[in-house]
């Protein structure tokens, strides 16, 4: 089932970015889409193809031929084509920058220009690349310009290089506030997918690739599916419990000594004493042997946070007397960004997004003071969940975001205020 969206109906169904007025300079949405302005100008067509073959291309499907294409390659699916006044065949593609608001009845399909050669269907006369935008190009289609395209995906392409890298629009972001902010905590992913991090009007991998991305990883297979995981991604029910409840342990023991240090036997300790007092109360059995296992992995789970934090002083991601207080993080990152997933596969509306997005951001700021802490308790929570102590690239590919995203001028985390500013600040 998708959103029953009929309210959000809107003309913007293929993008229009109207020229700059003569001698203005334009501002494109993203990098992308500066350069192909660039290249349009100096009528440079080759390094127009040259990076549509890096980047891929988005082409415009409707919502009910998609739906009903369920389960076939996103290249597969049937394609929208105009024919024109003198006879022609044209093909309308796009960059990621210069897509529309998603529309109720259209989405759009990510392919590669080495898949386009072989999936543009027969009888295509010409490729339209942003038309109706500053950077529009046109390229006739033949056997011979689709032996280019093919042969510039294979020279070109390599989905590595999309991944792991801050990107931002320039314009067409939402304005300074909770959204923004929302969009922000989802940094991490998409500093590791290559995502615009402050984009709202979300097709990420194109329709069929934001279905597949949660139906493959989170088992999201419908609006229902999507509003469940929502909800417990947000309201940090995703996680395991025991995670913080180890960490606020050792909270506990230093608020009560106004600070300091605490002793690593204390504090497992105080661990087994809360947890199985907590037990006695509900009825468990002292004896229980599942209990008495659960326990000593709470013990553990000491020492590994332990272990964690001393890495991560050491590769800068901590303060040299950092510590981790709580892993809310780690769902609250992947709410922010299941917000937008859910809408790229047509689960949420464009108002559930929002929401979704603007309680992400209530909710970090509930937890943390600072962006840098924020990405420490994510961190936190993404090795304990996949890394298994191995410090292996669970940990360090998203070491490398928070790097990134500490330090680059582009940045949301150098950008957008973690709190608001005071008043008459």
């Amino acid at each position: 089932m998708h959103a029953a969206a009929q309210d959000e109906d809107h003309d913007e169904i293929f993008p229009c970015v109207p020229a700059p007025e003569d001698g203005a300079r334009w501002q494109a949405p993203t990098d992308v889409e500066q350069y192909l302005y660039k290249v349009t100008r100096s009528d440079d067509s080759y390094a127009y193809l040259r990076t549509l073959a890096i980047e891929g291309v988005y082409y415009p499907v409707r919502l009910d031929e998609g739906q009903a294409a369920g389960g076939t390659p996103a290249g597969t699916r049937p394609m929208l084509t105009i024919d024109t006044p003198d006879g022609r065949t044209v093909l309308q593609v796009y960059t990621a920058g210069v897509l529309p608001r998603p529309h109720p009845y259209l989405v759009y399909e990510y392919t590669t220009l080495g898949a386009l050669a072989q999936t543009a269907p027969d009888g295509v006369d010409v490729l339209a690349v942003n038309a109706a935008t500053p950077c529009e190009q046109y390229f006739l289609v033949s056997d011979e310009e689709r032996e280019v395209w093919l042969d510039l995906h294979h020279e070109l392409f390599s989905p590595d290089d999309l991944m792991d890298r801050v990107v931002t629009r320039r314009t067409g972001a939402p304005a300074p506030g909770p959204l923004l902010h929302g969009l922000a905590c989802g940094a991490h992913l998409c500093f590791r997918n290559g995502d615009a991090w402050n984009t709202l009007h979300w097709h990420g991998m194109g329709y069929s690739g934001e279905a597949e991305r949660i139906a493959d990883d989170w088992g999201v297979h419908s609006r229902e599916d999507w509003l469940e995981t929502e909800e417990r991604l947000l309201g940090q029910d995703v996680s395991p419990w025991y995670w913080d409840f180890v960490l606020g342990a050792r909270t506990a023991l230093l608020r009560s000594r106004g600070g300091g240090r605490v002793d690593p036997g204390q504090w497992r300790d105080t661990v087994e004493a809360t947890v199985r007092a907590r037990a006695q109360e509900n009825g468990t059995p002292a004896g229980d042997p599942d209990f008495a296992g659960f326990v000593a992995h709470l013990r553990d789970l000491v020492g590994q946070v332990l272990r964690y934090e001393a890495r991560f002083r050491a590769d800068g991601l901590l303060p040299p007397d950092g510590l981790v207080r709580t892993v809310a993080a780690w769902d609250i990152g992947r709410g922010s960004k299941m917000a937008r997933w859910g809408r790229g596969a047509r689960y949420a509306t464009e108002a559930e997004m929002h929401a979704a997005i603007e309680r992400a951001a209530a909710a970090a700021r509930a937890a943390y003071d600072s962006w840098e802490e924020f990405s420490a308790g994510y961190v936190l929570g993404r090795c304990l969940h996949f890394d298994e102590e191995e410090f292996g690239p669970w940990y360090t590919t998203v070491l490398d975001a928070h790097r990134a995203l500490t330090t680059d001028p582009d940045s949301p985390w150098r950008t957008v205020p973690f709190k608001d500013p005071a008043p008459g600040a």
